[in-house]
Formats: C-alpha cells, sequence, structure tokens
C-alpha cells in the first residue's frame, strides 16, 4: 500500500511522511514544485498541482498504487483530483481541513471557503474520507517573531481573545494514526490545544521561554486592519478580526485533542515555544 502525502513541503506534511516512511509504510511526496521538496531517502517524489487542474499524466503518477491519501486543502483543482483518486482505487482520504468550516456563514468566509469546498467535493464522492479539523495553530505565534526579535511591541486589536492553540505534532501523530487503520474513518473531528490561551498570555509564556519582556501595545481594529492588510487580503483580515472579537475575553472551547483520541497528553503552546524560540530571539 502507497500513501500519497500532498502539501509536502508543509510543517505537518513533512511530519506526516516522516512518521509514515519512519514506521516502513511505502509513501509518495507530491508538490507543485519538487525542486524545493526535501525527503528521506527512499521517498518518491511526484509533481501535482493542487490549485488547479492536473494532467491525466500528473494524475495517474501521483496516484498509481496509491490507497491512502493525506490532502492538503486546495479546492481549485479538486474535482479533477477526486475523479482520478476514484479511477486509481484509493480508498481513503485523511483532509487536512480548518474548524472555520462549521462556523457561521461558512461558504461565504474566506478562511472557511477554502476549506468547505475541498470537503464538499470529497463528501459527494464515493471516497472514505477523515476531515481533520485543527483550530488554531501554535505556529500562528510566528507573526510576532519580527516585533519580538527587535524588542518591540506587539501590536494587537484584541489582545484578551481566547484561542486553544494545537501544537502541529498533534495533527500530525492523529493524521497518521487516522492513515493507517479504519481510526476517524468516515468523520470529521475538531482538533484542539489542550488549554485556552489568550493572545496576551501566549505572550508571557514567550517572554517566559526567552527570558525578557515582550510589551504588548493594544490598537483599535482600524489601526489593526491597516497593519495586517499590508500582508494579506482585506477579506482575510476582516475574518480574522471578527473572529478574534467573538473570542475576546471568552475561554475558548477545548475539542478533541491528543489525549481524547490517542491516549497521550497533548503538547502544550509552552512545549511549542521551547522548541521554537530561536525565532524569537532577534539579531
Amino acid at each position: 500500500m502507497t500513501v500519497l502525502i500532498t502539501g509536502a513541503r508543509g510543517n505537518i506534511g513533512r511530519a506526516v511522511l516522516a512518521r509514515l516512511h519512519s514506521a516502513g509504510l511505502t509513501v509518495r511526496a507530491a508538490s507543485a514544485d519538487t525542486s524545493r521538496l526535501t525527503v528521506p531517502d527512499g521517498v518518491e517524489v511526484v509533481p501535482l498541482a493542487l490549485d488547479g487542474p492536473g494532467t491525466p499524466e500528473e494524475y495517474e503518477a501521483a496516484l498509481r498504487g496509491v490507497r491512502q491519501v493525506f490532502l492538503y486543502p486546495q479546492p481549485a483543482g479538486i474535482h479533477g483530483l477526486v475523479k482520478a483518486a476514484e479511477a486509481a482505487g484509493v480508498e481513503h482520504v485523511v483532509l487536512l481541513s480548518s474548524s472555520s468550516v462549521a462556523g457561521p456563514d461558512a461558504e461565504n468566509d474566506p478562511l472557511a471557503g477554502h476549506s468547505l469546498k475541498v470537503e464538499r467535493a470529497l463528501a459527494d464522492s464515493g471516497l472514505t474520507r477523515t476531515f481533520l479539523r485543527p483550530d488554531a495553530f501554535a505556529g500562528n505565534a510566528l507573526a510576532w517573531a519580527r516585533s519580538i526579535g527587535r524588542s518591540e511591541p506587539v501590536r494587537l486589536a484584541y489582545p484578551d481573545a481566547h484561542i486553544a492553540p494545537i501544537h502541529p505534532e498533534d495533527i500530525a501523530d492523529i493524521a497518521v494514526k487516522a492513515l493507517t487503520g479504519d481510526f476517524l474513518r468516515g468523520r470529521a473531528v475538531t482538533l484542539t490545544g489542550p488549554e485556552s490561551l489568550t493572545f496576551r498570555e501566549q505572550l508571557a509564556v514567550l517572554a517566559d521561554v526567552i527570558g525578557r519582556p515582550i510589551p504588548v501595545e493594544h490598537i483599535t481594529r482600524a489601526e489593526a486592519e491597516r497593519q495586517m492588510g499590508a500582508h494579506m487580503p482585506a477579506t482575510v483580515v476582516g475574518s480574522l478580526l471578527d473572529l478574534w472579537e467573538a473570542a475576546d475575553h471568552r475561554p475558548a472551547a477545548i475539542a478533541d485533542t491528543t489525549a481524547t483520541l490517542l491516549g497521550r497528553p497533548a503538547r502544550t503552546f509552552r512545549q511549542w515555544a521551547e522548541e521554537n524560540s530561536a525565532h524569537f530571539a532577534g539579531h
């Protein structure tokens, strides 16, 4: 049995690939740009662009002998991929989706709509699927690295908004379990970290880890829109700020974790911060 890993350049895709390879499974890594893909010895690499219709030759090479797929959500080419996967005899797809798909008006939300289109295409297919819907990633804190490294304040419109950040290695552990048995087949599961933390509390953890204060500056929503708009589309900025406004001073719900699904403690945000402290050290 071959497992196809899409999004193999991403943190979670790489971690899933490494675990499966170490366990002795036959793994194939797919990427739109294979020249930028680093994989363990013995792992086959194939070109596959998920952001548009693939060619029959690309699909055939990527899906030959594949029974399990770890899928990164990209709606542009999903219908062609689904059709090719059905024809190739793929049995199960584990999708890295998002908890945002369960939110209000998800279809029109720029964050949720991306993953929701892929979920719907898979749900309408004959493929067995598992939808992993992680909430906020612990790694989102890297957005503060530049300011922290320069000893500048982190400027936030909603510093007391709560999230339950999940460690990417926990997502990888759950995905591997889903790809190597009947675990979670046919299910959609929301995944979180083990604790609800405000942005201010996350920054306090980071400050403790790096050994120096991290000042927090409370700014207006309009200021945040200008600041974030320099790096992302206005529709995404608005969606994120709406999400954080709704979470302001409201503890985040804890959903499934590795504790509930795998029977082992979930990795904490502090653990992630300790593992990634170099990113915040400055130069």
